[in-house]
């Protein structure tokens, strides 16, 4: 028996003084109503309700349980709605995984106006290359370089993930311009190590991809150092556009413009993903994190 609905059919028909009311009341048949409250008084021992065919009468046992609970009902309404303000409203620790290059460049300003926003919510950042596992490493949201994973979480593609050639016009003036892939052998190079190893600069030719990777001067997985030191003059760097597009703009880096192209993968389609366990897109705080990020950032971005 379900008592709390009993309870609360129970309480309904003491206040409308009728089984048909209370009945309208939770959209339910009167006879679905009546049975209930009759397996309540079973429970009990007792009888509530004096029943005839015009009218329903309280017994004086019935009065004092009808008072009785009257508190335990309006407390458990409170209960109720106090859950369902909290779930409404987004509050509580929000904690986001994000690679550490794209987290100084690009979400940390966007999470100032995010903050703005949500009040309420209590921001838990963590910058790191390192791969997350989102239920073993307590993590909301992840946002990763690469391709969508192949584990249960939702990925959703954020923006494309380009690889471009970039190097100073000093370097350039200094050890020549690379044309073509072949070249960059008589370069040096600046690599990103990831948690599986630096990358390695890649071409296609002739249905086969080759290994044109220049001599490695720096290798690092601090992508701001990295780019510091092409800004020197000390190599070439392949990076991602929208980490280096502003310092393009500003001409403190050239693009290169290479035959064949330059890949760091043989797969292609790298984008930045923004990775979540489906079922906490129900969670109001996951809810509007997720939503306030995919209106920031798009497949075409950069």
């Amino acid at each position: 028996m379900d008592q709390l609905k009993a309870l609360r059919y129970f309480s309904k028909v003491v206040e409308t003084g009728s089984f048909t009311r209370a009945a309208e009341a939770f959209s339910v048949p009167p006879s679905s109503l009546s049975r209930r409250i009759a397996d309540l008084e079973k429970n009990l021992g007792a009888t509530l309700l004096k029943r005839s065919t015009r009218v329903v009468k309280v017994t004086e046992i019935g009065q004092v349980y009808f008072k009785q609970i009257q508190d335990i009902l309006t407390q458990l309404e409170l209960s109720d709605e106090t859950v369902r303000s909290h779930q409404a409203t987004p509050t509580g620790f929000l904690r986001i995984s994000s690679m550490v290059s794209f987290g100084e460049r690009l979400l940390l300003p966007l999470l100032t106006e995010f903050k703005a926003l949500y009040p309420a919510i209590i921001l838990d950042i963590s910058l790191s290359d390192e791969l997350s596992t989102l239920s073993r490493d307590e993590v909301d949201i992840a946002i990763r370089g690469g391709y969508a994973p192949n584990e249960r979480v939702q990925a959703v593609r954020l923006m494309n993930n380009e690889f471009i050639p970039v190097a100073a016009s000093s370097y350039l003036a200094a050890a020549g311009t690379p044309k073509y892939a072949t070249d960059l052998k008589q370069h040096q190079g600046l690599f990103f190590r990831t948690p599986t190893g630096p990358h390695t600069w890649l071409c296609q030719s002739n249905g086969q991809w080759l290994d044109v990777s220049a001599l490695p001067l720096a290798i690092s997985n601090n992508g701001k150092w990295l780019g510091e030191q092409a800004i020197a003059g000390q190599g070439i760097m392949m990076a991602p556009r929208w980490l280096v597009q502003e310092y393009i703009d500003s001409n403190e880096l050239q693009e290169l413009h290479i035959e064949p192209t330059l890949h760091i993968s043989q797969n292609p389609g790298l984008a930045i993903y923004l990775l979540y366990q489906k079922q906490q897109y129900l969670v109001p705080k996951v809810k509007v994190a997720v939503d306030f990020l995919m209106a920031r950032f798009s497949a075409d971005s950069i």
